[in-house]
């Protein structure tokens, strides 16, 4: 299948790649010179705008943006994809933007006859690079059916949400608790220490017991309780704390926008936004523990 990709950061360039490894022939987009290259060694035909894309004679376009402003001009923009794509062509967003513009851009998308899913993931770039994704995909389910195939080439686990804008519901939602998780498993976690508990041992009994979560679990925020987890390399790699307080925003916005009560959300928002102001933006979120033990 010919598929149009633009986008091709840390997420983006490994779906890219896998779409490649999978058979089909890509036209690629990004402003990276060097992500291109990689994808270019790798099969794909290299293209210099998001409109050439649109008019390379593909049948599928997926895009992996930054912000939801990105998503706007890429789509929207003059000449951007919807004034250039012929119609038919399904569109995939990948991004992960609050519900509301997704759904602007769907809507624009289908009034001049382009089906458009939006379909964040959840995984990370280990999940990216290994094709093991969660794709969260809201539109028609006639438009999920026909992209399924595509996206079952980048993800294990591809889910239907229902209709446009609801694959990026699922998501905000998601992270907003597992932000909220981790500040309540960091708190934990320092207390316990601070009172004597060994480290192990209380992440442990956590883990078998009421309290356990995948931030206890996986993803524990005391350094050396995890080998293969962020806190025990410094909090590098793993989801960065910046991005964590972008999904905080995105739901707290969205909730806003429908008078819907986050508090937790909206104090996790605040934590991430003051540990970023820190200067920590860059590691990992389950570095908010430094909030609780300074010497960390």
């Amino acid at each position: 299948m010919n598929i149009g990709f633009i986008g091709l950061g840390n997420m983006g360039g490994p779906m890219a790649l896998n779409l490649a490894k999978a058979g089909h022939r890509l036209h690629v987009f990004d402003l990276s010179q060097l992500a291109v290259a990689q994808l270019v060694e790798a099969g794909a035909r290299s293209l210099d705008s998001p409109a050439a894309v649109a008019r390379a004679g593909v049948e599928v376009i997926i895009s992996m943006l930054p912000a939801a402003q990105h998503v706007k001009s890429v789509y929207l923009g003059e000449d951007g994809l919807l004034a250039n794509v012929p119609k038919g062509v399904l569109l995939i967003d990948s991004s992960t933007i609050d519900p509301h513009s997704a759904r602007e851009v769907a809507a624009a998308a289908s009034k001049q006859g382009n089906p458009m899913l939006d379909a964040p993931v959840s995984g990370g770039t280990g999940g990216a690079a290994a094709g093991t994704l969660t794709f969260m995909v809201g539109g028609a389910a006639a438009d999920f059916d026909r992209a399924h195939p595509v996206l079952s080439a980048m993800g294990r686990n591809i889910v239907h949400c229902g209709d446009s804008g609801n694959g990026q519901v699922a998501k905000v939602a998601n992270n907003m608790l597992l932000g909220i998780s981790m500040i309540g498993v960091a708190e934990a976690m320092s207390l316990g220490v601070s009172l004597g508990m060994d480290a192990k041992t209380l992440a442990g009994i956590l883990n078998t017991s009421s309290g356990r979560c995948w931030s206890s679990e996986i993803n524990n925020p005391y350094p050396g309780v995890l080998e293969n987890a962020p806190a025990s390399r410094g909090y590098s790699g793993g989801f960065g704390s910046d991005l964590m307080l972008k999904d905080l925003g995105l739901a707290t916005e969205a909730a806003k926008q429908i008078r819907q009560p986050v508090i937790l959300g909206a104090l996790a928002q605040q934590l991430y936004q003051s540990f970023s102001l820190q200067g920590h933006g860059g590691l990992d979120f389950s570095a908010i523990i430094k909030l609780y033990q300074k010497d960390l």
